[in-house]
């Protein structure tokens, strides 16, 4: 936190990511210097914000661009004089803060970008730590971060919060990024880890200081409870051997208690804020399985209708894909096989392995085991994750077992 208040700060004073960027990084040599041998201070955050921002002007000082300085130092001319921050003081670097977010979701950058610079610039991960959590090299995910900078810089991105006919959609891009990062954490897309934690852990942070930032945002909130409630279930996924475990088949005393709670609190915020977008009904959705005792006791008849709702509202074939499984559930295994197929013929998920999976389920539900094997199949060698193979092609097995056993 303390390294995206500085960043944050120095951008607006500089105009610039990569430059604040870059005299951060000689604060905390600084800090490494200097606290090694005198201790740390009263107050380390106020010493490394006053440390970068006197680097930052002598910076200017040495490039001797006076015109220049004199203009960027009219947007912050006052440094900090004690060892604590006044009111003004926080408050601004709430303000920062949130531009800075902005800014790294800046919709002339590519989504990865975004991603890239959001866990960089405010979850503070090196290029090594984020180059393992998406399983590419050190050096793409910094030459990633260098482009990010020169894209921002050269389009002139103002380092500011944006205006109301642009705030909502701005907003929802942040929204959007955050909860990328969740889901790559709860369901990784390849490896061999069927999850990274440490990346839901990271968005779940930065959701949470996005709803203190903005708390009058529904879907602020929303996203957030959606995130506590999946995330209390990571423990139950997987077994000893990392090898996944289904919602229904999970072991529900390992669910943390702690955040669903927090969860159906932020749910509750989300609603007495108005409509439910979105996250929010998804967040509904998650809170029906959190507050049932078993999968028997799911009131699925709600999960239905609360995925009717969401697909009256984003309709897309992923929407619809889930919500098949929650007409499985409530209505039998058939009607949620005729709305999967209405999607195989839309052919918009022609590549989503997910797609056979959901299928395959039903299909053995209903005891077609031939057809069931077939699409566990296609599934399993369409998913680069490794976990999740193993376990498509142990279901694609179960079919041809129970096939010869009845």
């Amino acid at each position: 936190m303390e390294a995206a208040k500085i960043i944050a700060k120095l951008a607006r004073m500089l105009r610039d990511v990569g430059l604040a960027e870059e005299i951060a990084q000689d604060a905390w040599v600084a800090a490494l210097e200097q606290w090694t041998a005198a201790g740390l201070p009263d107050n380390p955050g106020a010493w490394l914000m006053a440390t970068a921002k006197n680097r930052a002007i002598d910076q200017l000082r040495r490039r001797q661009m006076a015109q220049r300085k004199s203009a960027l130092m009219t947007h912050d001319p006052v440094l900090p004089g004690g060892s604590d921050f006044g009111a003004h003081e926080v408050d601004s670097i709430a303000d920062d803060l949130l531009r800075l977010m902005f800014v790294a979701c800046h919709p002339v950058l590519q989504t990865e970008a975004r991603v890239t610079l959001t866990l960089r610039l405010l979850g503070g991960l090196t290029p090594a730590e984020i180059a393992r959590a998406f399983l590419t090299s050190e050096t793409a995910i910094q030459q990633r971060i260098v482009r990010a900078k020169r894209t921002l810089s050269e389009a002139h991105v103002p380092f500011e919060v944006p205006g109301p006919a642009q705030r909502a959609t701005r907003l929802e891009a942040v929204l959007e990024v955050i909860y990328l990062i969740f889901n790559e954490g709860y369901s990784a897309t390849a490896g061999e880890d069927w999850m990274r934690p440490g990346l839901c852990e990271e968005a779940l942070r930065l959701g949470r200081i996005v709803a203190g930032l903005v708390p009058n945002e529904a879907e602020v909130h929303g996203l957030v409870a959606l995130m506590e409630i999946q995330a209390s279930r990571i423990h139950a996924r997987t077994n000893a051997k990392g090898e996944p475990i289904l919602l229904l088949d999970q072991d529900r005393s390992r669910w943390d208690r702690t955040l669903i709670r927090h969860g159906l609190t932020e749910l509750e915020r989300a609603e007495g804020l108005g409509a439910l977008g979105p996250y929010a009904l998804q967040a509904a959705i998650a809170a029906c399985h959190a507050r049932a005792k078993s999968g028997d006791d799911t009131d699925w008849g709600r999960i239905a209708a609360l995925y009717d709702g969401l697909a009256q509202l984003t309709p897309s074939p992923i929407v619809e894909l889930n919500r098949a499984v929650a007409l499985s559930m409530a209505f039998g295994p058939a009607a949620g096989l005729d709305l999967i197929d209405q999607v195989v013929a839309g052919g918009a998920l022609k590549n989503y392995h997910l797609l056979p999976s959901v299928r395959g389920d039903f299909l053995f539900k209903l005891g077609r085991f031939a057809e069931a094997q077939e699409e566990f199949l296609r599934a399993a060698s369409m998913t680069q994750n490794a976990r999740e193979r193993d376990f498509l092609l142990g279901r694609a097995q179960k079919c041809d077992s129970t096939s010869r056993a009845n």
